[in-house]
């Protein structure tokens, strides 16, 4: 990338709409003005306008906004062009600013100048993404807190902290001769302790957050018509899948993201597990081992009027070790039974009807218990991976530092160590790599 250049893009989704949008960003935003709209632009205020092509000829009419640097999402000169969403049209404006001197925008690449022209840093960059992928309406809220800053002035608490912790230590170290105990006088070994438990306190909101925004992957299995379909589509509060009575009607597997308590569960219906038939069931059996292996959790439906047999035990033998399994007794309604859980040897059963509904937001609380869901939503922080990386590598430091409290070389060691964690999740020490992984993964416009 090159910072110098003017850049240009859709910036609204593929595909018609009533309004669609040109962003342009750099230093030739006054050439763009004069050759596309053709009159002084004031800033910041939207001025209704036709869009001409190179001859004068009008491409489109619509909205122009100009954002003078630095007070802009990028920090550079900005032009907004807003106009009718036809694919045609917006190809014909963006081809218009590449003929002005503007080149095709990379994936993330205005996000990527607002960072590092000091607009947003690394955290609250990424939200932004995770704002457009939010799937629940607390995953979106918690994406909202973290653009804000909450969770970046979360960390540089923290930071601060640590900063105030290595002056003390450093004193000491570069006065030894001193009668002075700078560690003992700061209440140094107190503060590390406070430190700490902010520390986790923070991993435990992050953990939550990214629960809610990667959600939970469940899989639906079990023989053929014990209601795995069933429970989809009320789960879903939709007909998603077909359902009858005819086993073996689900071939493949059918995938859908829903809202169980704010956390986004990516469930999927598989085919029934028994001896093939035909190639086709075979094909889809195959796929459904394949769900299986990549879940978080699964649920095994097992038909409550015939009970548990050798067929559901043989499957619960061929599971992952590490995969979670809730065992739901389905078809309560045609027994004299009422839903509810049971917990015996480390399983979990759920007594449940998919065809009326009874006992579902028994198996919801139950789903959220087993992926270790136990908040309301507020507070909690959207975090990636890599997030959750730097303050793990920072809590084994802060733990590491409190046990040589002692030994100053080594606790000033710790102390700078878990520091230079907590600060590459704002982007203060961070590779051209990463950030060119990071922002790949932007739309093109963003």
């Amino acid at each position: 990338m090159k910072p110098k250049d003017t850049i240009a893009a859709v910036a609204t989704a593929p595909g018609r709409s009533g309004i669609g949008v040109i962003r342009v960003s750099g230093p030739r935003i006054d050439r763009m003005v004069e050759g596309i709209v053709a009159e002084p632009l004031p800033p910041r205020r939207a001025v209704l306008t036709q869009f001409r092509d190179g001859a004068g000829a009008a491409i489109d009419q619509g909205i122009a906004l100009y954002f003078p640097g630095p007070r802009s999402y990028t920090g550079e000169d900005v032009l907004e062009l807003h106009g009718h969403g036809g694919p045609v049209v917006l190809r014909m404006l963006l081809e218009r600013c590449l003929e002005l001197g503007a080149r095709v925008a990379e994936p993330g690449e205005f996000t990527r100048r607002a960072f590092l022209n000091d607009k947003l840093d690394l955290a609250q960059a990424e939200s932004v993404v995770d704002l457009i992928d939010a799937t629940t309406t607390q995953a979106a809220r918690c994406a909202i807190r973290s653009l804000d800053g909450e969770f970046s002035q979360t960390i540089q608490s923290l930071i601060t902290r640590l900063v105030d912790l290595r002056v003390c230590v450093e004193a000491t170290l570069d006065f030894p001769e001193e009668e002075i105990d700078f560690l003992k006088r700061s209440d140094a070994e107190s503060r590390l302790n406070t430190t700490q438990r902010q520390l986790e306190a923070v991993l435990d909101a992050s953990r939550q957050g990214s629960l809610l925004r990667e959600g939970m992957h469940i899989v639906l299995a079990g023989q053929p018509n014990v209601g795995k379909s069933s429970l989809l589509n009320r789960m879903a509060g939709e007909e998603l899948a077909i359902v009858t009575d005819i086993p073996g009607t689900t071939r493949d597997t059918i995938r859908q993201v829903i809202d169980i308590g704010g956390v986004p569960a990516h469930v999927i219906d598989t085919a029934g597990l028994r001896d093939p038939r035909d190639l086709v069931e075979r094909l889809g059996i195959g796929r459904t081992w394949t769900a299986i292996e990549k879940a978080d959790l699964m649920l095994l439906l097992i038909d409550a009027t015939r009970g548990e047999a050798s067929a559901d035990r043989d499957i619960l033998g061929r599971l992952p070790a590490t995969l979670r399994c809730v065992r739901v007794m389905n078809k309560i309604d045609l027994l004299p039974r009422r839903a509810a859980v049971e917990h015996q040897r480390g399983a979990t059963t759920v007594w449940i009807s998919a065809k009326t509904g009874e006992g579902i937001d028994l198996l919801r609380a139950v789903l959220l218990e087993a992926v270790g869901w136990h908040s309301t939503g507020e507070g909690l922080f959207l975090a990636r991976a890599r997030h959750l990386e730097a303050l793990q590598r920072a809590q084994r430091h802060l733990r590491e530092a409190a046990q040589h409290m002692s030994e100053l070389e080594l606790l000033a060691e710790e102390l700078r160590l878990a520091q230079e964690a907590l600060a590459k999740i704002t982007g203060e020490f961070t590779s051209d790599d990463l950030l060119g992984e990071i922002f790949s993964r932007f739309c093109i416009g963003k």
